[in-house]
């Protein structure tokens, strides 16, 4: 390990993100959308579930913790929640804004990013230039730390996802200078949220990455193209400005989480939670680029399906930093063979070694508008992880 790693850098076994919401916040997030629950009365349910989440997660022994991004409605508020400047119409529910898309197992499910709706989550317009209104992972992390007995780990937004939520077409007021003069304050604005938080103690920071799967993915590339975008420009772009928020953060893990969308519905016939997905493509075609130029310590990297290919393209992942290969799935109640984890690790072992390899879920368990599997079943989840992790890394699991 470098005098300078962070001992989390070298983590086993990792959780991505946001956990399974209990019934009672989901009624009050629907109670506060509606009206009729305040935001007091609201913060309070939270408090209550991530505290819960919490304690369950130290009795399971998970060596770093998340508050399951409880204060979110959408992963993405991270960044949208904490700026100004934003063009945001009255906007729909999460239900009605996710309604239209189709329910249908297994099958691509995509929304209308043009359709009324939360920055980020859909694509809006700057009103203004943007700017830090309140640093919400710091917020989160506070309160979670303030409770907590081992390490926390908090998530922010890549400038690769927002940048491509960002309709500059129809922002030639705050930035005549396009895109890039947006994500040279994205990147201003990141890097603040970064400080603060690793100033407040947190050093395990995750990077929500999804939008670098749109550069294997032939519907997103041919809409890049449409608005009369190079592809290659806006991957060469995004990393720059990706690896520009974390430069210089001494003794801090970063991870770099990348997914192919976490969308889920139910089996009409079963009833069962059954997987869908919102990009399509294996890792092959950007590998090389993406892992050789981010500087990311951790890639939290995609692997439950047969839509992320094979493990070869984790042979270009440098020496000096590890792949978490999320071989658990959030999109089905079935948990997963110890034996099924260890084959998929051992066949990944071929292209990394075994010492550089850690695993995970795919993606997070939670996601509102989206159903989910039980909270027991989730925990169940993640104890395998750590049961496998256990067996594998020995005592070297955190």
């Amino acid at each position: 390990m470098a005098e300078t790693d962070s001992p989390l850098k070298w983590l086993r076994v990792d959780q991505i993100g946001s956990l399974v919401n209990p019934p009672e916040l989901l009624e009050a997030f629907r109670g506060f959308e509606a009206g009729s629950v305040t935001d007091a009365d609201l913060t309070a349910v939270q408090d209550h579930a991530i505290t819960s989440a919490l304690r369950m997660q130290e009795s399971l022994g998970f060596p770093v913790l998340s508050d399951g991004e409880m204060r979110r409605r959408n992963f993405q508020d991270s960044f949208a929640n904490s700026v100004s400047g934003f063009e945001v119409p009255v906007a729909p529910s999460y239900e009605e804004l996710l309604s239209h898309i189709t329910k249908k197992p297994l099958a691509r499910a995509e929304q209308d990013f043009s359709a009324s709706g939360p920055a980020i989550v859909t694509r809006r317009s700057a009103s203004r230039r943007i700017a830090l209104k309140a640093n919400v992972p710091l917020d989160e992390y506070r309160f979670a730390a303030a409770i907590s007995s081992k390490p926390l780990k908090v998530t922010l937004l890549s400038a690769d996802r927002i940048v491509q939520r960002f309709a500059y077409e129809s922002s030639r007021d705050a930035y005549p200078g396009g895109r890039e003069e947006f994500l040279a304050d994205v990147v201003a604005v990141s890097r603040k949220m970064v400080e603060d938080v690793i100033a407040a103690g947190c050093r395990y920071i995750q990077i929500d990455a999804p939008g670098y799967t749109a550069y294997v993915d032939d519907v997103s590339l041919t809409r890049m193209r449409e608005r009369g975008e190079d592809p290659q420009q806006n991957l060469a772009m995004s990393m720059a400005a990706d690896n520009a928020i974390i430069e210089g953060f001494r003794g801090v893990t970063f991870g770099i989480h990348l997914c192919r969308g976490n969308a889920r519905t139910r089996d009409p016939v079963t009833g069962q939670l059954a997987a869908q997905y919102h990009r399509e493509g294996a890792y092959d075609l950007v590998a090389e680029q993406l892992f050789g130029t981010l500087k990311h310590d951790r890639w939290l990297l995609e692997y439950d399906s047969e839509r992320a290919g094979g493990f070869e393209p984790l042979r270009f992942i440098s020496k000096d930093r590890l792949a978490v290969l999320g071989l658990v799935t959030t999109k089905s109640s079935e948990l997963e063979t110890s034996d099924m984890i260890r084959r998929r690790l051992d066949e990944a072992a071929r292209f990394i070694s075994m010492d550089r390899l850690a695993i995970s879920p795919q993606c997070g368990f939670g996601g509102f508008g989206h159903p989910t599997m039980t909270q027991d079943e989730q925990w169940r989840k993640l104890e395998r992880l750590l049961e496998v992790a256990g067996a594998v890394w020995r005592d070297n699991v955190n």
